[in-house]
């Protein structure tokens, strides 16, 4: 089990600010800003709290051990971005259409990583392949996190298709498998040579993928990708909410 070391019990404290779920908030809050920048495994407790300017107490009242703080940071940076993305993906007030607000999203996307100094922008990303290996409590949670956010992007698809934007045929739930890949990758490339030129080189691509099977306004739809075809299947496991995040 992932764990800090337990060290000076006597900085443990009795004031009201231990068990407020507000400073249980702030830590996470603290570790997500910290994390995004370092590791998992390179961040230590003293440092953590010296960012909130709370005792170890506070720490341990509210996580038994660096393991259950990882599941509890992850659950609420996927909460938190499965908010803001489902805003991006499926608010009109964005974009009238789902796919322009599809694509919008990914050019945001490639603007926060370079405002970001080109660091991955996405904790999920950064710290999944640190800890799938070392902690299966966190790799669930990473997991279930991964299968949410494929559902509500399959969403964006359905949207389409229900409004007549793109062809019927199109697999919702492999298009989404698709992109999520697709996309996860260039931001990977893109980290590591420090170049947004990948997640460039990738959003040309979806693009691309989009407009064959796009229904022209004044036409019929082009033709399905072969790879819908072969792959087109309904899939009754296949449930997602109406909205959702990327």
């Amino acid at each position: 089990m992932l764990n800090f070391p337990l060290l000076a019990l006597d900085d443990w404290s009795n004031d009201s600010a231990v068990s407020s779920p507000h400073t249980k908030e702030r830590i996470i809050e603290a570790a997500e800003e910290i994390m995004s920048r370092r590791s998992f495994h390179s961040v230590g407790l003293n440092e953590i709290l010296k960012a909130v300017g709370v005792p170890k107490g506070s720490f341990y009242h509210w996580f038994e051990s660096k393991e259950h703080f990882g599941v509890e940071l992850l659950r609420h940076y996927i909460a938190a971005a499965t908010d803001e993305k489902n805003h991006a993906l499926f608010s009109n007030e964005v974009e009238e259409k789902p796919m322009p607000r599809l694509l919008s999203f990914l050019e945001t996307s490639i603007q926060k990583f370079e405002d970001n100094g080109k660091r991955c922008p996405c904790l999920v990303l950064k710290l999944a392949s640190e800890v799938t290996d070392l902690s299966e409590p966190m790799r669930e949670v990473l997991a279930e996190g991964m299968s949410t956010w494929l559902g509500l992007l399959a969403g964006v698809f359905d949207e389409a298709k229900v409004l007549g934007h793109i062809s019927k045929d199109v697999n919702s739930k492999q298009e989404a498998e698709i992109f999520r890949d697709l996309w996860a990758g260039s931001i990977q490339r893109a980290t590591i040579c420090k170049s947004a030129a990948p997640m460039k080189l990738a959003l040309g691509f979806l693009k691309n993928r989009i407009s064959s099977y796009q229904i022209p306004s004044d036409g019929p739809p082009s033709c399905t990708p072969p790879s819908q075809r072969s792959f087109h299947r309904n899939d009754p496991t296949n449930s997602h909410p109406t909205v959702g995040s990327f």
